[in-house]
């Protein structure tokens, strides 16, 4: 049985971050390890935005979190991401199913949300850590 119930955050949702949304994830959600997945993360505002990577060396690294509810919690989640099923507009993020890494390197099947836009003018956070840029 697969379980879609895993979510990989590398941004504003990371664990101890001062943010309301944060402190939602963190009471409805439990903190399973640190982690990384292959990809590459930007800055995009007052917030990071990470697209996904096949190669190796490409990493972002995050924390992963097993959520409870999860129909609640991944809507109320996909409204703060700005994901619209009727957007007008192409979304900035979109939930996709990973293959992430535990800080064990045992992989896990995650969400993460990825940014949908194109990265040309965005500065590059080459750490792949958001808190360490």
């Amino acid at each position: 049985m697969l379980m879609l119930d895993y979510l990989f955050v590398y941004g504003t949702l990371l664990k101890n971050f001062d943010s309301y949304m944060s402190k939602f994830l963190e009471k409805n959600a439990e903190f399973v390890s640190e982690g990384y997945f292959y990809g590459k993360l930007y800055e995009v505002s007052w917030y990071p935005g990470a697209v996904l990577s096949t190669n190796e060396t490409e990493k972002v690294y995050g924390h992963i979190f097993k959520i409870k509810n999860e129909a609640k919690t991944f809507k109320i989640l996909d409204d703060y991401e700005g994901i619209v099923e009727t957007a007008e507009h192409p979304n900035e993020y979109t939930r996709v199913l990973i293959d992430a890494f535990l800080s064990n390197n045992t992989t896990i099947k995650s969400w993460v949300y990825v940014y949908n836009f194109k990265t040309t003018n965005l500065k590059r956070i080459l750490s792949g850590n958001y808190l360490k840029q």
